[in-house]
């Protein structure tokens, strides 16, 4: 069984091996999933020039959630950060999930976004 750092040290070692493939761009940034225990967070980041475009989490106001820690608030997020994305004009995107499995909050933000408008 797995302790706590030995699944957070597997975990950083699979998102090492997926960001060697998966780059963002001004044109095509890279949404940037980070999950935790009690929330869930979306970045749209252009790598080239090492900035954060957009972002959006379930601590945000606009969301007003009881629990940020479910798949509702996944599919909050992934809405959010779509429509943000689409008011900076970006279309097109590539998903990070950083590591994690995708399943669960992490599948349910991706849908979501997608459903809003993001292709990937």
């Amino acid at each position: 069984m797995f302790t706590k750092g030995d699944k957070n040290k597997a975990r950083k070692k699979r998102q090492l091996r997926i960001r060697k493939r998966v780059i963002g761009s001004a044109a095509r940034p890279r949404l940037n999933v980070f999950r935790s225990s009690k929330h869930i967070y979306a970045q749209l980041i252009d790598d080239a020039a090492g900035t954060t475009i957009a972002s959006a989490s379930s601590l945000d106001k606009e969301l007003d959630l009881k629990n940020g820690s479910n798949i509702e608030a996944a599919t909050a997020v992934g809405a959010l950060i779509a429509k943000r994305a689409q008011e900076k004009g970006l279309e097109e995107i590539v998903f990070d999930r950083g590591g994690y499995l995708y399943h669960g909050r992490i599948k349910a933000l991706a849908d979501a976004a997608r459903e809003a408008g993001l292709q990937f």
